[in-house]
């Protein structure tokens, strides 16, 4: 009878602390999303203005047209940038492989939208190459020769290519290096030459990375607003933009977001069918690493300049010319809007940061401790904000928040009799929370990582000895994961200094950050004003691009 009891007893327990606000971060993390479809469908519940018929009939086609493309395009020439620099540098041993093997990382450093204003400097009418042109040949005016549109969708592709290919490239190396070396033996051995073993022995094994990869690049290619919207190219991301703040139609702009939401899920169920077909085991036994083929001198400074290439065009083009206009205009590094701007970005993106780590390392840590099925299932779901691109977050997270900011305010002042104000949308709240749903993915893989590595027998004899969950988690966890910590930490918080359209859209008024400044000069065409800003955002990138090459060796 006591044991039916206790039995009985066990089923009905409460649940933890722990695994009550591990269920509220997930919810929180969930609720965007939520919240953007409930908006693109509350017209026909309520019957207000529906523009769905308008959009599908006029701008709808062209947005997604032009998204198509864009996507299509990056994902083929990062596939092959990529993938073709992994192969490289992993298989062939050339002058300066081993410098240019990290050197292939440094685009990442580099925002597209930074890249962009680069290029068009760089290619202008007024620019270098055309300037030169001109007079090498004696040319007048622009009707005298002929020259690509700039701002263009084919420029477009070309410059996210260049900032995006690293993800390919990190991915693809990983899965070359890891590949056995007796594949590569027995093809030599049956006569296949160095082309014949990329296509049949190389490339098949590596396709589910290099689908992995290509996957966040279209992911971040629909998440662009700042490249898209410098070359004119009209695509789901700026639909939002022009639906919302221009016609001042939220429902029409989430229904638009609907759209992308449905995109990013095709490209990650594709992903994952992709990798659910291909499956390669590699046996611990005997396993041995491919041995690296020196190259002749001439093939060997052809692969050093094959290498280079995406790292001139993604790094150090848009670098030295940014570099450029920032020491031409030395006046303005002192100019006190940078300043603010500066402390903007550090203390939002470093408060967003905290949040984020912390509460990844809550909710890991309260779901080991439920040891329950339903938490384990809400931890997939909260990684869904980092496939969710900026734009789509703002709208799931500023209107419902506007909402509950003024009737937080008409309740305060009801109450007290004073006017408060907007609280949550009126200060960087609605910043912070964007950053922690965009980026939370990043924080909770790696406190899930670093919670697997802890023995479970360290946790056992801190109980044992009678200290609670929380003194576990302070006294044992926290020391022995504190690094993998500090390197979430950092990626989330480069992540939040590079982010454009959720900033664009919650940031209060006169509020401006690193991003939005280097964006709203550029927009002006006034690159001098717009080089300081984005210098400091790349200099933010490049500790990521360092931690990653560490990550790597």
């Amino acid at each position: 009878m006591v044991d039916v009891q206790t039995q009985a007893g066990r089923r009905m327990r409460l649940p933890s602390g722990w695994s009550v606000g591990a269920a509220l971060i997930a919810a929180v993390v969930v609720a965007p999303i939520l919240s953007v479809i409930v908006i693109a469908f509350s017209p026909l519940v309520t019957g207000g203005e529906n523009i769905w018929p308008h959009l599908v009939s006029t701008t709808l086609p062209r947005y997604l047209r032009n998204t198509l493309w864009l996507m299509a395009g990056v994902g083929v020439l990062t596939c092959a940038m990529g993938t073709g620099a992994a192969w490289i540098v992993s298989r062939y041993r050339f002058p300066f492989d081993r410098w240019l093997a990290y050197l292939l990382l440094l685009p990442l450093a580099i925002p597209a939208y930074v890249g962009a204003y680069a290029l068009v400097d760089f290619l202008e009418y007024a620019g270098p190459v055309q300037t030169g042109l001109r007079q090498l040949f004696g040319w007048q005016t622009a009707r005298d020769y002929w020259f690509p549109e700039i701002r263009s969708l084919p420029a477009a592709i070309f410059v996210l290519s260049a900032a995006l290919y690293p993800y390919v490239y990190l991915l693809a190396r990983a899965a070359f290096r890891e590949q056995a070396g007796a594949g590569d033996e027995v093809a030599m051995s049956l006569g296949v030459g160095a082309l014949g073993r990329f296509w049949r022995v190389g490339l098949p094994l590596a396709r589910p990375a290099i689908a992995a990869g290509v996957a966040v690049v279209m992911m971040e290619t629909v998440n662009d607003f700042g490249t898209v919207d410098y070359f004119a190219v009209q695509t789901l991301t700026t639909g939002i933009f022009s639906t919302w703040l221009e016609s001042n139609n939220a429902a029409g702009a989430a229904q638009i977001a609907c759209v992308i939401l449905t995109l990013v899920v095709v490209l990650v169920l594709l992903e994952k069918a992709s990798r659910r077909r291909s499956k390669h085991y590699l046996t611990a036994r005997g396993h041995r690493p491919v041995t690296r083929t020196q190259l002749s001198r001439g093939r060997g400074w052809l692969a050093c300049a094959l290498c280079s290439l995406p790292v001139l065009i993604g790094f150090v083009l848009p670098g030295g010319v940014i570099l450029g206009h920032a020491l031409d205009r030395a006046g303005a590094w002192r100019d006190p809007a940078l300043l603010k701007a500066l402390w903007h970005t550090v203390a939002v993106g470093g408060t967003a940061a905290v949040v984020t780590v912390l509460a990844a390392v809550f909710l890991v840590y309260g779901v080991r401790l439920s040891g329950r099925a339903v938490p384990r299932m809400l931890m997939p779901l909260t990684t869904i904000g980092y496939a969710a691109p900026g734009a789509v977050l703002g709208v799931g997270i500023l209107i419902p928040l506007a909402r509950i900011d003024n009737g937080l305010a008409d309740m305060l002042e009801a109450l007290t009799g004073r006017g408060f104000g907007l609280i949550l949308t009126g200060s960087a709240f609605a910043l912070v929370l964007a950053y922690s749903v965009r980026f939370f993915a990043i924080a909770q893989g790696a406190a899930d990582a670093a919670f697997g590595r802890v023995s479970p027998s360290l946790p056992m004899a801190a109980r044992s000895l009678g200290r609670s969950k929380g003194q576990v988690l302070r006294a044992v966890h926290v020391p022995l994961i504190r690094g993998t910590l500090a390197s979430a930490l950092l990626l989330v918080f480069v992540d939040c200094v590079k982010e454009l359209p959720a900033t664009l859209l919650l940031r209060p008024f006169n509020y401006d950050t690193l991003a939005t400044r280097t964006f709203e000069q550029a927009s002006l065409e006034n690159l001098g004003e717009a080089a300081p800003p984005a210098i400091l955002v790349i200099l933010v990138g490049l500790s990521a691009v360092a931690l990653l090459a560490r990550a790597n060796r």
